[in-house]
């Protein structure tokens, strides 16, 4: 077994643990899908009000009181600077395969095109956010908050999420082993 990693996934299932009690306690449950939603409505009202509110999903965001920096946008903004933090500190132990380098299995299955990697990932971002609003909620929404509430929905998207990358993996690394 490699024991190579950056955290054990132990130490990263208590503290994520820790951490969603934490936010529920203080605020309310981690989920971040809404915020841009929000942010949405907000600009909605403010460029095309009668759009807005005939709407009936942008009508429900971005009222006044929605507007400035909140636990969602501070939670954004967390995750990006988290990240940013992280990702400098632990660069020592990141693999050298991983560094800045394009992953195997993309230049063979689409080629080195930088700018068709980033183009990919962004509207990849984009479709997962628009199935995370159409869900009800994000991945860390239904998976990490949803099933410690114990949601039946989060359940099912959890166990159809597991089961939808198992199988995309398999026919990635299909005859690649």
């Amino acid at each position: 077994m490699n024991k190579d990693f950056i955290i054990s996934w132990k130490a990263a299932g208590i503290s994520l643990g820790l951490l969603l009690i934490i936010a529920t306690a203080l605020v309310k449950p981690l989920g971040v899908s809404t915020q841009f939603v929000v942010t949405d409505g907000m600009v909605a009202h403010q460029v095309a009000p009668e759009f807005a509110e005939s709407n009936t999903y942008l009508s429900k965001y971005g009222e006044k009181d929605d507007w400035g920096v909140g636990y969602g946008w501070m939670l954004v903004f967390g995750m990006i600077v988290g990240g940013g933090v992280t990702a400098q500190l632990l660069r020592r132990r990141q693999p050298d395969a991983d560094k800045g380098s394009m992953p195997e299995l993309w230049k063979a299955t689409f080629g080195p095109s930088q700018t068709k990697r980033y183009l990919a990932s962004f509207f990849g971002g984009v479709l997962l956010l628009f199935g995370a609003r159409l869900a009800g909620g994000c991945t860390s929404g239904h998976m990490i908050s949803g099933i410690s509430q114990l949601a039946l929905s989060s359940f099912i998207f959890g166990v159809i999420t597991f089961v939808s990358a198992i199988l995309m993996a398999k026919f990635l690394y299909r005859g690649r082993a």
